[in-house]
């Protein structure tokens, strides 16, 4: 059996989706592309469309979380703009004028379906740093037990790339992950994810069902969204990652149907489904491996790649080939095995050290890096996340 067949199901029995249908917490990232026509104005039908499927969610007594791309593209038509300004202070400038546009027309739509909603601006530090983590987290479950609908994005007024979160699939994906969620639903202008790029080639299928996320998935990921949003179809798959991996289902489909959250939500047929992994790692875990960003990568022989995968083992210095990247202790970094990545985890070591110490045995770290004491591990198994 190919790798292809083994993780991806170009047709799939919809019964395999009855899990969706249980689904109680819900995180539903609506990209921008969907909420704006190409003029760059906001599609109210659309957007009244999306608020009434989410409103019927929770009065069904779903757990709904909004992460809502759309701030720039909102702010486009008052400020004159024809299209996504490329300079930074002006794209910043339309974000301030569209955050507002879009919290107002979300309010009021889904007050007149009866529900409340509050809004939420995050940069990256807000999932760096332990404490803003957890002060997150404990917000949403506040908002979640008082039966608001929290609408989530990032702060596109304040950001630069030093702060980013990157996109807001990546940030959907973190979300789902901080909350717990049971299903992400990605709502983009193509229906999933798919064996070639549909767009060139019309022998191109719609893969169903993704049981895991292999470099073949990455490679069929394609390229660069529309032009008035920031993701394509790799960042949804680098989502998928997080999110599967968190125990988090997550379906991407298209924006443009009308239906395709509640059709998601009762488990039918539409879209692509990720299938999660079934153990969920602990909060702090998850923070480690999905809230920091990644500041490097090591690569991994088999035998310390069985040792990961198979025994639980922490990561020790005998069996690392290779360090790629600049990093300090108590980052976070990649472990790649044949140019996959297998793990996260948290580093003892500096990339400058690692780099000295690879391939040797423990108790050869101290006299190599002329130090009276180290840690034995690179990275402790309770600070390592497993994704295969």
């Amino acid at each position: 059996m190919s790798e292809r067949e083994s993780t991806v199901k170009v047709v799939t029995n919809e019964h395999s989706r009855d899990v969706l249908a249980k689904a109680k917490r819900i995180v539903v990232k609506v990209g921008t592309s969907t909420l704006t026509y190409d003029t760059g104005r906001l599609n109210l039908r659309r957007i009244e469309s999306i608020v009434k499927q989410l409103a019927d969610l929770a009065n069904q007594g779903k757990e709904i979380i909004l992460v809502s791309s759309g701030a720039v593209g909102a702010g486009l038509a008052p400020l004159g703009f024809k299209e996504k300004p490329k300079d930074l202070v002006m794209k910043q400038a339309a974000a301030s004028v569209g955050q507002g546009v879009l919290l107002h027309m979300y309010e009021k739509l889904f007050r007149e379906y009866g529900h409340t909603v509050g809004q939420i601006l995050l940069t990256r530090e807000d999932s760096m740093n332990r404490s803003r983590y957890i002060n997150l987290r404990n917000t949403l479950y506040a908002l979640i037990s008082l039966g608001v609908i929290p609408i989530i994005n990032e702060n596109d007024v304040v950001s630069i790339d030093e702060v980013k979160i990157g996109d807001n699939d990546t940030l959907s994906a973190v979300i789902a992950s901080t909350v717990e969620a049971d299903l992400l639903i990605i709502l983009s202008d193509i229906e999933g994810l798919y064996t070639a790029n549909p767009q060139t080639n019309p022998d191109a299928e719609l893969i169903h069902e993704v049981d895991v996320i292999t470099p073949h998935i990455y490679e069929i990921a394609g390229g660069a969204g529309t032009s008035r949003g920031t993701g394509g179809m790799y960042t949804k798959i680098q989502a998928a990652n997080i999110a599967v991996n968190s125990g988090v289902h997550m379906v991407i489909a298209s924006g443009e149907r009308n239906d395709s959250i509640e059709v998601i939500a009762v488990g039918g047929l539409r879209g692509t489904h990720f299938v999660a992994r079934d153990s969920k790692p602990h909060m702090k875990k998850r923070w480690v491996a999905f809230g920091k960003r990644l500041k490097g990568s090591v690569t991994v022989d088999k035998g310390c790649a069985d040792a990961l995968l198979k025994k639980g083992s922490s990561l020790l210095p005998v069996g690392i080939t290779a360090v790629s990247g600049e990093f300090h202790e108590g980052e976070t970094i990649s472990i790649l095995f044949n140019d996959e990545e297998i793990a996260r985890g948290m580093v003892n070591f500096s990339s400058a050290d690692l780099d000295q110490i690879k391939g040797c045995n423990s108790h050869e770290i101290t006299s190599i890096l002329k130090i009276d004491s180290a840690h034995t591990e690179v990275i402790h198994r309770d600070n390592l996340v497993i994704l295969r």
